[in-house]
């Protein structure tokens, strides 16, 4: 189940756009690539409780990566019963986890049921898993949550004070991801030229989109693309080995837009394209943006606000200058966010290369010395900064209210999130 699985997401008719997280196992990139025949993956069934796997190089994260989910297993058997529609539908599933998606109403709502096959059922406390209620609107999801509908609740910046009102239990999750506006660094493009990009980092403020735009208690200001939870050497990544701090500072914005228009043979600043969501988060951000660049610059921002898949596409394409971005977790290493702007990670939008970057993220993935390790992933995080192949934001975090009778949920930066596999009802208590 484990090589069939894997030799799907590495068929190139498949075209998995994830299938890169499993270019540890050797062969892997050849046959995603379509040079290699799909039997020469480096992965082999003894039988049918015995696992051979042969990396590329060493992986000390290894194990961890097998809780990804393109690492899961797939029948066989039930995969090709579904004549090309495994997955669309609650039908079209198949499940070895604590809970069976039993209705599926697609963009309405469904239902998780306990698993009897599950291997450690007895553990399990719920039967069923209402998602009564599939919502975008935070209020109406909150109103739900007041009238006793549902038992969780995600809050945003204006809804923190009725959770206060109505003394609700109000938690902190920060879910390790980090956000960024990605640069377009195509030679076509204006933000490929050096100084103007350092014009936009020197104005770029991330303690106050944090504080004063975003305005949301959890997320807190970015000052490297390795958030502040990555484990080091010893200690926390970021604690051993810190960034240096990138000041706002319009005066050198303006020298540096001078020498970028000599550059570039233009009397004013060109106008730059920043693509965005089109959720109300992504709305305010971007009209920061584009007031902050117009009073400080003079530059003009022209906004491209997009649906999810939409902008997904034009990210591929390259079709922006700058794009609110965002990057969470796959696996618990700094590689996971070391490697991102490599010139081969297929999620490097804006073509940043850097033979430097490169280079010592080969030394990362080659070495089981941590300290080696993350000395390289330290001067990844300088490059980056110094040659503004992006300009931090902020690591995400949320609010979030339980029903008091809800316990055992667990919340975490990799894997499962929210998990409910030891999640159980209190009884209530008579007052």
């Amino acid at each position: 189940d484990f090589v069939f699985s894997w030799r799907v997401a590495f068929d190139p008719q498949t075209a998995s756009q994830y299938a890169f997280i499993l270019y540890f196992m050797e062969n892997a990139k050849e046959i995603n690539e379509g040079t290699l025949p799909i039997e020469e993956l480096g992965a082999t069934a003894i039988d049918d409780y015995n696992l051979h796997v042969r990396l590329v190089e060493p992986t000390p994260f290894f194990l961890a990566l097998m809780a990804f989910p393109t690492y899961f297993p797939i029948n066989q058997e039930f995969y090709e019963s579904r004549e090309g529609n495994y997955g669309a539908n609650a039908a079209d599933l198949i499940y070895n986890g604590p809970f069976v998606l039993s209705q599926w109403v697609h963009n309405a709502n469904l239902r998780l049921e306990k698993n009897p096959d599950y291997w450690n059922q007895d553990l399990v406390k719920l039967n069923v898993i209402d998602y009564a209620y599939i919502l975008s609107d935070a209020n109406a999801t909150v109103n739900l949550f007041e009238s006793g509908e549902i038992a969780s609740a995600g809050l945003n910046a204006e809804l923190i004070d009725r959770a206060l009102r109505n003394k609700w239990d109000i938690r902190q999750h920060r879910d390790g991801s980090v956000f960024f506006m990605e640069v377009n660094h195509r030679p076509e493009r204006v933000t490929s030229n050096y100084n103007l990009r350092k014009a936009l980092q020197y104005i770029n403020d991330p303690s106050e989109l944090v504080y004063k735009v975003i305005k949301l208690p959890g997320n807190v200001p970015a000052e490297s693309i390795f958030p502040l939870w990555l484990k080091g050497v010893d200690g926390k990544f970021r604690e051993e080995f810190p960034p240096a701090k990138l000041e706002t500072n319009p005066e050198k914005a303006r020298q540096h837009l001078a020498l970028a228009l000599d550059e570039l043979g233009l009397a004013e600043p060109p106008p730059i394209v920043l693509l965005s969501g089109d959720s109300p988060s992504a709305h305010k951000q971007s009209e920061y943006y584009q007031s902050k660049y117009r009073e400080e610059l003079g530059i003009e921002l022209k906004l491209d606000r997009q649906i999810f898949k939409q902008r997904l596409k034009k990210m591929q394409d390259g079709d922006f200058d700058l794009v609110l971005a965002g990057w969470g977790p796959d696996y618990p290493d700094a590689l996971t966010f070391g490697d991102l702007f490599t010139s081969w990670n297929e999620n490097n939008r804006g073509l940043y290369v850097s033979n430097a970057v490169d280079q010592l993220v080969d030394v990362a993935k080659n070495s089981i010395d941590s300290r080696t390790r993350m000395e390289a992933f330290a001067r990844v995080q300088d490059i980056l900064n110094e040659d503004v192949a992006i300009m931090m934001n902020y690591e995400r975090g949320s609010l979030y209210v339980l029903h008091p009778q809800l316990k055992g949920v667990v919340r975490r930066v990799v894997g499962a999130d929210p998990d409910y596999t030891h999640a159980y009802i209190e009884p209530d208590r008579p007052s």
